[in-house]
């Protein structure tokens, strides 16, 4: 991650001594510097930096003054680290969002620990807005507005078309995509699907009626009470002394036909 960093402090020096404690953290690009809370704001709207270093007192417009013209002006807001010699502000620092509140002379273990919180609050940032391009990307898909998208996630419904093309598949905060072409066969695992596409298993919330609900009945085969088989990866189909059937998948993996599927299966293979 490269964190795009505007120091702001009307004191030459202080701007110095801050770019060397910065100088010791890679992720950190500086982009800019300013001298002025005016200058800032035109730096903040024309270069758009992750991250803002801000002093609180300087003249003309202060710090504080400064961050409340972004809030006012509905700009999309850097983090912001007020750098200041005085704690009189502190309170008001983060009722504006600040996100941390450094003294100087400024401590190295401190920044260090402002600097992981950064880390983390960028990681999150960053996360909600690619899970909000591809909300916006299913949207546009399925000609539905983004919060019925949203809608259709929670209940762990197709989002586009008749039968679903990819599965929205949920873990936790994240959001995955499974294309359903990809899909080798699917099982129940008590109250999961476990989907299985390239290798690699994917847990869903939902029954086995909804999912099978979801494809579509040309490229998938339910061959047991707790198994659906794509089609096109079945390698053959093994008569057992028993008179029940194996499915043998194309990557080697054997799936026993339920009985009451064997007639239904036959029929659609052999």
């Amino acid at each position: 991650m490269t964190i795009r960093t505007l120091i702001v402090d009307d004191e030459p020096l202080a701007r110095q001594g801050l770019k060397l404690r910065l100088a010791d953290y890679p992720a950190l690009t500086l982009v800019g510097e300013a001298s002025s809370a005016k200058e800032a704001l035109q730096s903040i709207v024309a270069l758009k930096p992750d991250l803002v270093f801000l002093d609180i007192q300087m003249p003309g417009m202060s710090g504080i003054e400064l961050l409340e013209s972004l809030v006012e002006k509905d700009l999309d807001l850097p983090l912001v680290v007020f750098v200041t010699a005085y704690d009189d502000y502190a309170v008001k620092a983060f009722e504006l969002h600040a996100l941390d509140y450094l003294l100087k002379p400024v401590d190295g273990e401190r920044l260090k620990d402002c600097l992981e919180r950064i880390g983390s609050q960028l990681e999150q940032r960053d996360q909600a807005r690619r899970e909000a391009r591809m909300l916006k990307a299913l949207a546009e898909l399925a000609g539905v507005s983004m919060d019925e998208v949203q809608q259709r996630l929670s209940r762990g419904e197709a989002v586009t078309g008749d039968y679903a093309s990819q599965l929205a598949i949920r873990d936790g905060s994240e959001v995955s995509l499974v294309a359903v072409a990809d899909i080798d066969w699917v099982d129940a695992a008590g109250d999961y699907m476990c989907i299985h596409a390239k290798g690699v298993t994917h847990i869903m919330r939902k029954t086995m009626k909804e999912l099978e609900a979801m494809l579509d009945p040309r490229r998938f085969v339910r061959i047991h009470r707790s198994a659906i088989v794509n089609r096109e990866r079945i390698g053959q189909l093994i008569n057992l002394a028993s008179a029940d059937y194996l499915v043998r998948l194309k990557s080697g993996d054997e799936l026993r036909v339920g009985r009451s599927y064997r007639e239904k299966v036959k029929q659609l293979l052999l």
